[in-house]
């Protein structure tokens, strides 16, 4: 039987409704499929003895014999399943699911993780068809600050795809599903097979040539041109289409999205492994540095456009620029003479005077409303010939 097939059909074997993990004696009882791929599926899982809870992945344990158990031991598991556990276990970075233990039984491996509650961005992107390029902005840091950890290990996830990227109940991103994960070699290259998801797949890997560092950061650019457009950058009738036009960076370009959107997807899509930017300089690419990144998305983005709020130093410049208008439209102070001012009665000079504070808006005009508009799609606004003396005094007349 070929291994391919053997997995799959292990795969299918039930999973019980409570599980035992026999190094800690824990009980956990699994809850509904939340995910399911190739050769995995993955539940919800609650801790009986705590109420904590994770997300439970269960792989088939190839190569185990009947009645054998390891609870923490490798013996016995594929390669695959072995590498993962071994690189996902070390992990520990706010933008990648956490791994939280690991154990088998005669059939299966279960490995415990982050429970994120809000699904997926394919989940997000199925909902809401594109995103904006905040959301965006805002997805890109976590994936590339997760990203940049994976690559200072030595590590490529040669999977990036949107339902690899999970979202905690805060919205945080995720970096998921580490099964195809290795580490490179001296060269920066990992073994020369073609493996992950087509519509993600960088020209050298088409090539044969070997995932590096820099065939996930194509990814990258497949998925930032994907949650903008709705569509993947490279789609063609036939498969060897598809690898062609991805060999040749050929792609159609987005007339819709801003000039700085296109420029970071180009470079991110280059197709020389050597012309693509680095992790290290990414955020510093005009697409981030020159757009407004929010610090947290509402969970309603999930499915509906969110509305962004005015970051509070923003806020409080554009109340102070209000403040300095409003000041600055005041005409000067009229002047009140102190009514015991005469010579001789208490020795002051009968030309010294005190200031009224009372503005010309109190005295003369109560109520009136002078029209600044601070914030409006997010621009200041204000009509300098409504601030004007003449302004206000035509403002007068027409009251």
């Amino acid at each position: 039987m070929e291994p391919r097939l053997r997995w799959r059909r292990s795969c299918r074997s039930p999973v019980s409704a409570f599980l035992r993990d026999p190094g800690s004696g824990r009980v956990y009882k699994r809850g509904k499929l939340i995910g399911k791929g190739a050769f995995s599926r993955c539940y919800k899982l609650t801790d009986m003895s705590t109420s904590a809870v994770f997300a439970l992945k269960v792989v088939p344990r190839g190569g185990a014999g009947a009645g054998s158990l390891q609870p923490r031991g490798k013996v016995g598991l594929c390669p695959q399943v072995e590498r993962e556990v071994t690189l996902h276990s070390r992990l520990r970075h706010r933008n990648i699911v956490a791994f939280h233990g690991h154990f088998a039984d005669r059939d299966h491996v279960y490995m415990l993780l982050e429970y994120c509650s809000r699904q997926s961005l394919a989940h997000v992107l199925e909902a809401r068809q594109t995103l904006t390029e905040p959301e965006v902005r805002y997805y890109l840091r976590g994936l590339i600050s997760g990203l940049h950890y994976l690559h200072q290990r030595h590590i490529v996830h040669r999977d990036l795809k949107l339902s690899n990227f999970f979202l905690n109940k805060n919205m945080e991103v995720k970096i998921g599903d580490l099964g195809l994960a290795a580490r490179v070699g001296p060269g920066g290259h990992c073994h020369r097979v073609l493996c992950g998801t087509p519509n993600f797949l960088a020209p050298e890997v088409v090539s044969r040539n070997g995932h590096s560092c820099q065939s996930d950061i194509w990814a990258l650019g497949c998925i930032m041109y994907m949650v903008l457009t709705g569509t993947p950058p490279f789609m063609a009738a036939t498969l060897s289409e598809m690898y062609q036009n991805i060999r040749d960076g050929c792609y159609p370009e987005p007339a819709h999205l801003s000039p700085n959107a296109r420029r970071l997807i180009a470079r991110l899509l280059a197709p020389n492994p050597a012309e693509r930017p680095s992790l290290d300089h990414l955020l510093q690419d005009d697409f981030f540095t020159q757009g407004f990144t929010p610090d947290r998305l509402p969970p309603h983005s999930c499915h509906s456009l969110p509305i962004f709020a005015i970051p509070q130093p923003l806020g409080r410049l554009f109340r102070k620029v209000g403040q300095l208008l409003l000041n600055q439209c005041r005409p000067p102070c009229p002047f009140t003479p102190n009514k015991a001012s005469g010579p001789g009665e208490d020795g002051s000079d009968p030309d010294s005077m005190e200031c009224s504070e009372t503005s010309l808006l109190e005295r003369e005009t109560p109520g009136l409303e002078v029209p600044v508009h601070l914030l409006t799609q997010g621009t200041l606004r204000s009509d300098p010939a409504d601030l004007s003396p003449q302004g206000l005094r035509e403002a007068r007349g027409r009251r």
